[in-house]
C-alpha cells in the first residue's frame, strides 16, 4: 500500500515521541501490506476498528493513541486522516473528520 501524508505522521511523533516507534513500526507494516479489502486488513490488524468501506482506526502503541485513515483497496492507498492522542479521539467523530494538511 502506498501511505499518502506520511509527513503527517513524522510531524506527529517529532512533537510526540512516545508515539514515534509505535507510528513508524505501523508505517513500515501498512507499506508492505496489499489489502484487498476491509476483511484482509482486519486479517493483519484484529484490533482496527472499520467504520465504513474505507475508514478505519488503528490502535497505536497498544491503546495509546488513535490513528485515523481511509483506504482506497482497488488503488492500493491508505490516506492518513488524523492521529492523536485516545483522550483527544474521544473528543471527535471519526467517521466525519476530514483531513488537515499538516504546516
Amino acid at each position: 500500500m502506498r501511505v499518502i501524508a506520511a509527513k503527517t505522521l513524522r510531524l506527529y511523533w517529532e512533537k510526540e515521541p512516545r508515539a514515534g516507534q509505535a507510528l513508524k513500526s505501523w508505517f513500515y507494516e501498512a507499506d508492505q501490506a496489499s489489502w484487498e479489502s476491509p476483511q484482509a486488513l482486519k486479517q493483519q490488524y484484529r484490533n482496527a476498528s472499520i467504520l465504513t468501506g474505507k475508514r478505519v482506526v488503528f490502535n497505536i502503541r497498544g491503546n495509546d493513541f488513535r490513528l485515523i485513515v481511509d483506504v482506497e483497496y482497488p488503488l492500493k492507498l491508505v490516506f492518513v486522516v488524523w492521529i492523536g492522542t485516545h483522550a483527544e479521539y474521544d473528543k471527535i467523530d471519526a467517521r466525519t473528520i476530514a483531513y488537515v494538511k499538516a504546516d
